[in-house]
């Protein structure tokens, strides 16, 4: 499975906002590259709104990316939302009123330190969530998440078992220590073995590393290599999407 990151511009509210016309028209226009060149999914986000609160985000926010969803829907895109920086509730209702396919969780079970501060995760909460909005999105949880440092070492395969055995996670999600920073092979390998739902890389998958690395799991989340200068937060280049996915389907 292939799927591409829209890293929506900063939002109304955010320290950098932009006008939201401007990124309704941005977020449409890579979604409609992201189709095009055959990607099965697109994950919007509100990555432009750094720095992010650790849980909750404001109204103003899920009613942009809202806006921004129905955006992407209108370019024919089957979605999935990232409420940065671990606001699974607003993911859950934007999917729940947009009809998106999944919602990403950075910390799903068990907690994390991280830039802001200590996250824990609320799997009780958003499993019962989903179950009361009716709607049929998938839980995708990180595993040993980006950007974040355990409060105490465990194997990754006790974060794999608790986050789907415990946590009901629909998928798990093994990324690099940063955006844009490559999974680790091994460690892919040793999520794959233990994990009984589908496993992506989510960080840091290139042009030339696509092919090895879907060997290893069930798919790959793709943001930064997209870009023209191959990093986070920039327009899709949709010649760099297409070749991606030309060598990912070979």
């Amino acid at each position: 499975m292939l799927i591409g990151v829209i890293h929506c511009p900063a939002l109304p509210g955010s320290p950098n906002a932009v006008s939201l016309d401007q990124t309704l028209t941005s977020v449409e226009r890579d979604a409609r590259a992201l189709v095009e060149a055959g990607f099965d999914l697109v994950m919007i986000e509100n990555y432009g709104d750094a720095p992010f609160f650790a849980e909750r985000v404001p109204p103003v926010t899920i009613a942009a990316m809202t806006a921004c969803a129905l955006a992407a829907k209108r370019a024919g895109a089957k979605l999935g939302v990232n409420v940065l920086r671990n606001d699974a509730e607003a993911a859950l209702s934007i999917a729940a009123c947009v009809g998106a396919s999944c919602i990403r969780v950075n910390v799903h079970t068990g907690a994390r330190v991280t830039d802001q501060g200590l996250i824990q995760g609320r799997a009780a909460e958003t499993v019962r969530l989903r179950a009361s909005l009716q709607t049929q999105a998938a839980i995708w949880a990180d595993v040993d998440v980006k950007h974040s440092a355990p409060l105490g070492v465990r194997p990754i395969e006790d974060e794999v078992s608790d986050a789907v055995e415990r946590g009901l996670a629909d998928a798990v999600l093994v990324t690099g220590r940063g955006t844009g920073q490559s999974v680790d092979l091994d460690t892919l390998i040793r999520v794959k073995r233990i994990s009984k739902v589908p496993v992506y890389a989510a960080s840091g998958v290139t042009h030339d590393t696509v092919r090895e690395i879907l060997s290893a799991c069930d798919g790959v989340i793709v943001g930064s290599a997209l870009r023209a200068d191959g990093k986070a937060g920039g327009p899709i280049d949709p010649k760099r999407a297409a070749d991606l996915v030309s060598r990912a389907r070979t």
